[in-house]
């Protein structure tokens, strides 16, 4: 057997694997070793496995990931979730379906504190699927926009997978975080446009709520002022150069227990709480991170990466229609894969490539959160979409699922506007020192 014959093995195992519902982590790093020592010998993939294991876990880098995650748990068990719903409906809640939006509103901020999908997603239906059935919301429509909602948090900084593509290709993760702000922005904008094309069609998904003063929705913005502060000294430190991405996190998490000094609600359960859903969190990251790294070094012996790289480079496509492919690959695989996963198993396989078009590594990272956005909401396995269900029960998974599939259109139409301008991405990251 040849060296690229193991490793496209190798590749049918891993999925092999994953279908018996194998945690992912474990299933890269079991195939990483076996391959490896199958192709060197078993002391080398011994060494390999330490080796990656004591680096990832040592990595100066990836120490942002527990320090982001401890700032968006700390804002969750504070209650400022419930507050930025609440002045997100007193300045939508008048429109049609203005709870929806506010939903969508509400996703977008949290997820600038809290950097994970699934977990905005899991805060949100906390809070928003009962004030959207107090209104007489259809339920799969409301259940179906917190899913959809939720997956802003990938985009929006500080987004986790962001922080993985950074450390994996070396590139900046500040710029990466600059890069995300516009699009996150832009995708919120087309889920409310989609929110409001809907009810328009179809009245009866979401009646028109209370209107509230001009003094009222003025009021509620003072319970968002202290998190925005935060964002802003978060993100505006990295953008002027006076922090690191993980000196930024820092600033993050200790501004976050300020916060909750503040509040008054900065008790010892609550940081204990914090402090464990941290741990457990990062450990996931961190386990899945380093078994990406063994199975990565796997393939790189392989030369799966450079074979594919040279034959995609090959085809008889313009530049344009070879990404388009790549972004139907994550499409599709999307839907089958946590969305961490899926970008530690194909980044050093289809990275090479995007180099090798020309394309920039930055908006390149962008255009992958944005089409893992898309898994996180398409069945079969649409991890948000699972999220929200969970949280409500009384309403049927398929319902959610039909609830959350104008959104994909929504997304189809971002990442076209990003491929047709990608100086959406790129002109922001040139602002970065």
């Amino acid at each position: 057997m040849s060296e690229l014959q193991l490793g496209l093995a190798g590749i049918v195992l891993l999925f092999v694997l994953l279908a018996t519902s194998m945690p992912v982590a474990f299933a890269m790093t079991l195939v990483g070793l076996a391959g490896f020592a199958v192709a060197v010998n078993v002391p080398a993939a011994l060494h390999v496995m330490v080796t990656d294991y004591y680096d990832v876990f040592s990595s100066y880098g990836l120490t942002v990931i527990p320090l982001f995650v401890f700032m968006g748990q700390v804002a969750f068990h504070t209650g400022i979730s419930r507050k930025l719903f609440a002045a997100a409906h007193c300045w939508f809640g008048w429109l049609r379906g203005g709870l929806a939006m506010a939903t969508v509103g509400a996703c977008t901020v949290f997820g600038a504190i809290c950097g994970s999908g699934p977990a905005t997603a899991a805060t949100m239906a906390a809070v928003a699927l009962p004030e959207m059935k107090r209104y007489r919301y259809h339920p799969g429509f409301a259940a179906g926009t917190v899913a959809a909602g939720g997956s802003i948090g990938m985009m929006i900084p500080p987004s986790v997978v962001f922080i993985v593509y950074g450390v994996m290709t070396e590139q900046s993760i500040g710029k990466l975080f600059i890069a995300g702000i516009v699009p996150g922005l832009m995708i919120a904008a087309l889920f409310m446009a989609t929110i409001g094309l809907l009810c328009t069609l179809r009245p009866g998904l979401a009646p028109a709520a209370t209107v509230a003063t001009w003094r009222e929705r003025f009021r509620s913005l003072a319970g968002v002022i202290e998190i925005l502060l935060l964002f802003v000294l978060v993100m505006g430190g990295m953008f002027a150069g006076w922090f690191t991405p993980t000196e930024a996190a820092a600033v993050g998490a200790a501004g976050s227990v300020v916060l909750a000094l503040v509040s008054g609600k900065c008790q010892f359960q609550m940081l204990a709480t914090a402090m464990g859903e941290t741990l457990r969190t990062s450990c996931m990251v961190m386990v899945i991170v380093a078994g990406a790294t063994v199975f990565g070094h796997f393939l790189q012996i392989t030369n799966v990466p450079t074979e594919l790289a040279a034959w995609m480079a090959g085809l008889p496509l313009p530049g344009w229609g070879i990404m388009m492919a790549i972004i139907l690959f994550y499409l599709v695989a999307g839907a089958f894969l946590d969305a961490l996963a899926l970008v530690l198993l194909t980044i050093p396989i289809f990275y090479p490539v995007v180099l090798n078009l020309g394309f920039d590594p930055i908006w390149f990272g962008v255009m992958i959160v944005l089409v893992t956005q898309m898994g996180v909401i398409s069945p079969p396995v649409g991890v948000n979409v699972y999220v929200v269900s969970g949280m409500d029960r009384a309403v049927p998974l398929q319902s959610v699922f039909k609830g959350a599939l104008p959104f994909l259109a929504a997304l189809v139409v971002a990442a076209l506007l990003l491929l047709a301008f990608p100086q959406i991405v790129t002109v922001p990251t040139t602002w970065v020192k």
